[in-house]
């Protein structure tokens, strides 16, 4: 996705904004592209002059709401929060951080980005105490670590997706009488039925996000590398230990495969497999609402773009157990194995360390915003003083019980986790290249070469 909303584009109905290439918020007029621009965003690390600029990946719909979401803390602790989405973040932060140009905080899509930029600039401030103690008292110890480099906190938590879920029909599911399967092997198994009842390829997927093309496809192989060989061999691959070449991760691929490399299987309503590269990732919630592709995988915020998007009857398309669209997670390897997700999220980090951008950076991290952000929909957090009821759906509400409960192993997305190299670079081209048809091997090896580069 990275994932947030995702790392690659952060908020369920930003791809409807694809027009405009960045939103600009309250303050700004300046091109987030270039990096000379706004200079006043940075630079100063300890004067507290009641402006905070925040520059993320959030744009759109979803920049709206962020804005909305702080609007009367603003007021209430007289700071104008300035924020500025830009949908080349990865790329622009970098650009940025060499040229002094940093904002004063920054809304990170990756772990791994993150910890790239704090060892490669030292520009990045540790976490003041008011927001630690926020992120002490909300999140978990993996939640934590995840904004940690070396042990010390300098990313505090900010939303969150479930990723791995199948989005289906509930009426379709009845008409063809297949029901949820309980295993993966029963969900190839009842994408079979569904072919041999409909003489169509049940799945559709879209690879293409632009500069990020082929992250859909690393959610994939995350979730089976987590189901197959276990969070262990999850974490050892994450952390570079087992390197893609191995035979855990080839057995992910292959798994992944038996559907989204099987022309019977995908792409429904848009091509052959290969139209896998040319569909845009949000594109295809069109086929999956109005009943032309059976079924898809995509995290939480897939049910923004799913209600923008017409049913067959050509009304709104409902999500819900009884709706046009409903969506379960993709199943174990066993019945038996125990609850197993991947997931994603931001992360916000400061260049700047004066009083008011502390401030902010510590409401961001509270349980008070989370409940801001998630009561005005489309997203969730992880942060244990959200309420789940303040989620927008069903679904959502689900994705939180499942980020807060106890009994869920919970793994964030590998991708955003390894370096840059790799995680947004050799793994997202690795995947457009194995849909394009290069095999297996060359793929694994093509992609485990980005930790030399």
């Amino acid at each position: 996705m990275r994932a947030s909303l995702h790392r690659r584009f952060t908020g369920p109905l930003a791809i409807l904004a694809a027009s405009s290439f960045l939103l600009v918020g309250c303050s700004g007029s300046a091109d987030p592209n270039d990096p000379n621009a706004g200079g006043d965003a940075g630079g100063s690390v300890g004067t507290a002059d009641g402006v905070v600029n925040v520059y993320g990946t959030i744009n759109g719909d979803e920049a709206t709401l962020l804005e909305e979401s702080w609007a009367d803390w603003e007021k209430q602790n007289d700071i104008n929060i300035k924020y500025t989405g830009d949908k080349e973040f990865e790329k622009q932060i970098g650009i940025k951080v060499q040229g002094g140009d940093t904002p004063d905080l920054a809304i990170f899509p990756q772990p791994g980005l993150l910890a790239d930029t704090v060892t490669s600039s030292g520009k990045v401030q540790e976490l003041p105490a008011d927001a630690l103690a926020n992120v002490k008292e909300g999140w978990s110890e993996d939640w934590q670590k995840y904004g940690q480099v070396d042990g010390t906190q300098y990313g505090a938590p900010l939303m969150a997706s479930v990723k791995g879920y199948v989005w289906y029909s509930p009426a379709k599911f009845a008409e063809w009488g297949v029901e949820i399967p309980k295993t993966y092997d029963e969900l190839v198994e009842v994408s079979k039925t569904i072919q041999e009842k409909t003489g169509t390829a049940p799945w559709c997927a879209g690879f293409n996000s632009g500069e990020a093309s082929g992250w859909p496809g690393t959610d994939w192989v995350e979730d089976l590398v987590l189901r197959e060989a276990g969070p262990d061999a999850y974490d050892s691959w994450v952390s570079g230990d087992t390197k893609f070449t191995d035979p855990e991760i080839k057995d992910a691929f292959d798994s992944v495969g038996t559907i989204l490399q099987d022309p019977a299987m995908v792409n429904a309503g848009y091509g052959d497999v290969k139209s896998i590269n040319s569909t845009a990732f949000g594109d295809v919630a069109t086929n999956v609402a109005n009943g032309s592709c059976a079924l898809t995988h995509q995290a939480s915020f897939f049910e923004g773009f799913l209600t923008a998007a017409n049913n067959a009857e050509g009304a709104p398309a409902t999500v819900a157990e009884d709706g046009d669209v409903w969506a379960f997670l993709t199943p174990p390897m066993k019945e038996d194995d125990p609850a197993a997700v991947t997931g994603g999220g931001e992360f916000v980090a400061a260049f700047s360390n004066d009083d008011d951008t502390a401030k902010v950076q510590a409401y961001l991290a509270s349980a008070d915003w989370a409940n801001s952000r998630v009561s005005l929909g489309g997203v969730i957090s992880a942060n244990k003083g959200l309420d789940p009821e303040n989620a927008g759906s069903d679904l959502l509400k689900g994705a939180v019980e499942i980020l807060q409960g106890t009994d869920t192993t919970f793994r964030f997305d590998g991708s955003d986790l390894m370096p840059k190299s790799v995680g947004s670079d050799s793994f997202w081209k690795g995947m457009v290249d194995w849909i394009d048809g290069t095999d297996t091997d060359s793929v694994l090896e093509e992609i485990q070469a980005g930790y030399s580069s």
